[in-house]
């Protein structure tokens, strides 16, 4: 129970740390003010507190599938913030979008991702036996997210500000395309789409449930039996924010 809480929740702490640290990175680099980081986390801790707290009404909305819309809309969300903020990198005068993308996104980011580790532990509350390893493997996955995102921001402020902007951009493509991918695996899910065959299989080379996999999932949606679908609107994702980033680069200019 202490490793699968470990694993659980390293993947959902990641998900919202490698956010953080890289769009607080590109605060630092381009000289922004970091105060909407801080509204981000209260408004993100509200939003995911009153989320748990209110699972239930909410899973019963839409026929029972409140809960999968949500969650589809916090992905949709987060890449349509990620987006805008590439485009607005490339010049000063959208530093106030970008300001505001970023602060919606980690909100969003923190809804979706500390609603899931409210629900998780609270599930276990009532059982003392598991409570406690359930705790202690939260604690671990938790803190080895946090270190990570930590890491993360620390090597993008410290490279030049040009390969510095190019990490950044590069983890967000990824990101962007991971929150595509898991909407649409979602949708599949909750049957708000026509299912279909996956295309490939490769649990036998990492396994999403291993630590590795969950690790691919946080960074980049990663799906062992990726549907075509999936393939598709991923690639796609993954195109579109690769060329927005490229035309990003050759018009950044470092605000002062």
């Amino acid at each position: 129970m202490l490793i699968n809480a470990v694993i659980i929740i390293l993947r959902e702490v990641l998900e919202a740390s490698l956010i953080i640290g890289v769009l607080l990175a590109l605060a630092h680099l381009n000289l922004l003010s970091k105060t909407w980081c801080v509204k981000a986390l209260i408004l993100g801790g509200i939003g995911a507190v009153v989320y748990a707290e209110n699972l239930v009404l909410i899973s019963g909305l839409y026929e029972g599938l409140g809960q999968e819309i949500v969650n589809i809309s916090l992905y949709v969300f987060i890449f349509f913030f990620v987006v805008i903020i590439i485009y607005s990198m490339r010049d000063k005068q959208y530093s106030h979008m970008t300001i505001s993308a970023m602060l919606a996104c980690v909100a969003m980011a923190l809804i979706r991702e500390g609603s899931e580790v409210i629900i998780y532990v609270q599930g276990f509350s009532m059982i003392p036996e598991l409570f406690t390893p359930v705790l202690i493997g939260s604690s671990i996955g938790a803190g080895s997210g946090l270190s990570i995102g930590v890491i993360v921001y620390y090597l993008i402020v410290n490279l030049p500000f040009v390969y510095g902007v190019r990490l950044a951009f590069f983890i967000l493509v990824l990101i962007a395309g991971g929150m595509v991918s898991q909407a649409t695996q979602m949708l599949l899910q909750a049957n708000l789409i026509m299912s279909q065959l996956p295309i490939w299989d490769t649990s036998k080379i990492v396994s999403e449930q291993s630590i590795v996999g969950q690790v691919l999932f946080a960074m980049m949606g990663y799906e062992a039996t990726p549907t075509p679908l999936q393939v598709s609107l991923y690639v796609l994702s993954i195109l579109l924010t690769s060329f927005l980033a490229a035309s990003s680069l050759r018009h950044t200019k470092r605000m002062k």
